[in-house]
């Protein structure tokens, strides 16, 4: 920047700027961010100036966009992208402002693989590029191949990496995914709080429940009491009054199938204690509907069915109260669940949330057919939502067939 506004100054000065303004181009874009109002007119002269200047109507570009012209702001990387079609951060850029701005989400994915391809060790443009690629529909089998032929690029980001065993976990793939996480140390990041320790938990009781299908109920246990504390390379804790009611649930039956019914009822009534009202899952910290339907789940093997009917129902009820809300995020949001880098509809995001607690409501009552339907709705707005692959798997199944 220090030669963009020398170069500025010389062309007041009535002396040539030619060489500062080549100069600049020249070096190196890494961590170039101009941020100042003065920046606008240095970078735009330089622009107009005549000479070929790519990198400096890529800093325009950014600067511009900052500030709110993003039509600006794409027209100045366009125009950088034909003259270096090789420089992979422009394209990364357009690919936001044509996503965010345009609602080209064609146009997005087609530059943010330009991007990767020109650059496959740039492991944020991997991330964004499959969550992309995630809100575009693309089945996970698919986005989990794509990442299999870039895995070192995968394992050189802990949130990249977090999606990679979450990927594995929606295939079955549990053991993979637990070998991943159990031998990693991750770092904690703002946004990231529960997205490691969540897939933790997935491949344990993934395996667990597979243990308990073949008839293997002590096995179960051992990895479901595994599932209860956090190892250390993690990099988090449980969150505060935690109550992890699915994992006593599949903790007691897995008991009562071992014939310790001692045991079976501490864990049933531990699974079937928490909050009975269904809430948002805008934010990780919020109480998740899973909870009440293994609270409710518990409830029924207890004998207390009126219980169990009252928090499925409560999850129905909310389900279709809430359905049409129009959602909005508040300004002091913070650990949303996914990376927010492209714009979302959140009451989109609302309107799947309540398929599912409704799912899962009439999963509890014994009503397949429409628990079916709701979760195919879920699974077929976002083929990744893992509750919904989680509990569509488990119609049919003896840990959900309990009479209410």
């Amino acid at each position: 920047m220090i030669f963009y506004h020398t170069a500025y100054v010389k062309n007041m000065l009535g002396l040539c700027p030619d060489e500062d303004i080549k100069k600049a181009e020249s070096l190196s874009p890494y961590c170039v961010f101009p941020n100042r109002p003065e920046d606008i007119g240095v970078l735009s002269f330089a622009c107009s100036s005549g000479a070929e200047t790519p990198r400096a109507l890529y800093y325009l570009g950014c600067i511009l966009y900052d500030r709110r012209r993003y039509g600006d702001a794409i027209e100045c990387w366009e125009k950088s992208g034909s003259l270096d079609p090789e420089f992979p951060t422009v394209f990364r850029n357009l690919a936001v402002g044509y996503y965010n701005k345009r609602h080209d989400a064609e146009a997005a994915e087609a530059a943010l693989e330009k991007a990767f391809r020109l650059d496959p060790s740039d492991a944020r443009v991997l991330l964004e590029l499959d969550q992309l690629r995630r809100k575009r529909g693309w089945q996970p089998e698919k986005r989990l191949a794509f990442l299999e032929q870039h895995r070192d690029t995968v394992f050189m980001r802990d949130d990249l990496t977090a999606e990679y065993c979450r990927l594995l976990n929606l295939a079955g793939r549990y053991g993979d995914s637990l070998s991943i996480l159990e031998g990693r140390h991750f770092h904690p990041w703002e946004g990231g709080e529960g997205k490691i320790t969540s897939q933790y938990m997935y491949s344990l009781k993934g395996l667990a429940a597979a243990a308990i299908d073949r008839g293997d109920a002590g096995e179960a246990a051992g990895l479901l009491e595994k599932a209860l504390r956090f190892p250390e390379n993690l990099g988090e804790g449980k969150l505060e009054g935690e109550k992890d009611n699915d994992i006593y649930y599949l903790l007691g039956i897995s008991e009562m199938r071992t014939g310790d019914s001692d045991a079976a009822a501490e864990h049933l009534k531990r699974a079937a204690a928490g909050e009975e009202e269904p809430s948002s899952a805008l934010y990780y910290n919020d109480q998740s509907a899973d909870m009440i339907f293994y609270e409710g789940l518990a409830q029924a093997v207890l004998g207390n069915a009126g219980a169990a009917r009252a928090r499925f129902n409560k999850l129905i009820s909310y389900g279709e109260k809430h359905y049409f809300d129009e959602v909005k995020m508040d300004y002091f949001a913070v650990s949303l669940p996914d990376l927010q880098l492209f714009d979302d509809d959140l009451s989109r995001l609302n309107r799947i949330h309540c398929e599912y607690l409704m799912g899962l409501g009439y999963l509890g009552l014994g009503d397949t057919g429409k628990a079916e339907m709701y979760l195919r709705s879920v699974l077929e707005s976002d083929p990744a939502h893992q509750g919904a692959a989680v509990h569509s798997a488990m119609i049919g199944s003896t840990l959900v067939s309990v009479q209410v």
